[in-house]
């Protein structure tokens, strides 16, 4: 028998509402992904508005200090402990200062790292390459191709202009320059690479949405930076560096990496030290960049780059071939 007087149920009650019967369960927000793997290497960092305004400012601002904290010290350990007296006017890369400004710009490495990672949220590895593996083997690749290039070309201008030859000194100093070069320049190098176009120029591009346009911005006005940051005031000189950070960048995008910018970056700077050190009297490199130093001769570098970014498109487009046909073969094999 019912009971007559029984409470009626919630839903049953007048003025109730009605569970629904399917509840959608609640979502979290999502935080989007720091990186977009359908977006050209050099524009696939996603972050917000401010964080580039900081992690590209501080980065410039550390390598600065850095360089001149590193200079200084070396300044006063050569004058006071080893009675070096200070040339103010004409600086020389003495074996000491020259360790020091390797070290003092490959530290930018892990700092360009670290603040990719706890600011802009980018895992390392993607600061590296994209959609890929950073491969040593790619590196070794790039770097012997890029060595055959640059002794070639220096090769056709001591042929051009023997007087470029100087007389090679096999001093101490100069071995340490060498040894120091051999050691600690491609530390620097592979540095720049990675503050400039492993951080710089994604941070820049990741302002803006449409990929291409991100790109070309990112591109432009992270070699601009590091055209200025040579600090040359020769307008070929200053195109030069602009130029070449310009040539990195387009590797680093043809390629998906920056194996291919360090490998070119390594070679130049170790080739032309070495060489520098070769001729230089008492062991210690003079790099003048004061207005004049530049000339139409930089043509042919600029040109050396362009061949070199053509090299790393044809090789990027052997590789991605090689990897079709592999796939295409793989398919087509019977399944045991």
């Amino acid at each position: 028998m019912t009971n007559i007087y029984q409470e009626p149920s919630v839903p049953e009650r007048a003025g109730a509402p009605t569970p629904d019967p399917n509840p959608t369960p609640a979502v979290a927000s999502v935080r989007p992904p720091a990186v977009d793997q359908s977006r050209p290497f050099g524009a696939h960092v996603r972050m917000s508005w401010w964080k580039p305004l900081v992690i590209v400012p501080l980065l410039i601002i550390l390598m600065l200090v850095i360089q001149i904290v590193a200079s200084v010290g070396v300044v006063m350990f050569e004058w006071l402990v080893l009675g070096n007296e200070p040339d103010m006017a004409n600086l020389a890369l003495s074996p000491l200062m020259m360790l020091a400004a390797n070290l003092s710009i490959a530290a930018m490495a892990p700092i360009s790292i670290a603040l990719m990672r706890w600011i802009g949220k980018v895992p390392v590895r993607e600061q590296f390459a994209l959609a890929r593996r950073a491969s040593w083997g790619r590196l070794g690749v790039y770097t012997g191709m890029f060595l055959v290039l640059l002794l070639v070309v220096n090769a056709i201008f001591f042929v051009i202009d023997p007087s470029s030859l100087q007389a090679i000194s096999l001093s101490g100093g100069v071995i340490a320059l060498i040894v120091i070069t051999l050691f600690t320049t491609p530390l620097q190098a592979a540095a720049e690479e990675i503050m400039f176009r492993g951080a710089i120029m994604p941070s820049v591009a990741s302002w803006i949405r449409p990929a291409k346009v991100a790109l070309v911005v990112g591109l432009v006005v992270s070699s601009i930076i590091f055209g200025i940051m040579h600090g040359s005031v020769d307008p070929w000189l200053l195109s030069y560096y602009t130029i070449f950070g310009a040539a990195m960048a387009a590797m680093a995008v043809i390629s998906r990496g920056l194996e291919a910018p360090i490998a070119l970056h390594v070679v130049n700077n170790v080739v032309i030290m070495v060489i520098g050190a070769l001729g230089s009297d008492d062991g210690a490199i003079v790099i003048d960049r004061s207005v004049g130093m530049g000339g139409p001769f930089i043509l042919a570098f600029i040109a050396m780059d362009l061949v070199a970014v053509g090299l790393v498109w044809l090789y990027e487009r052997r590789r991605r071939a090689q990897q079709k046909d592999n796939v295409r073969g793989g398919v087509a094999q019977p399944t045991a």
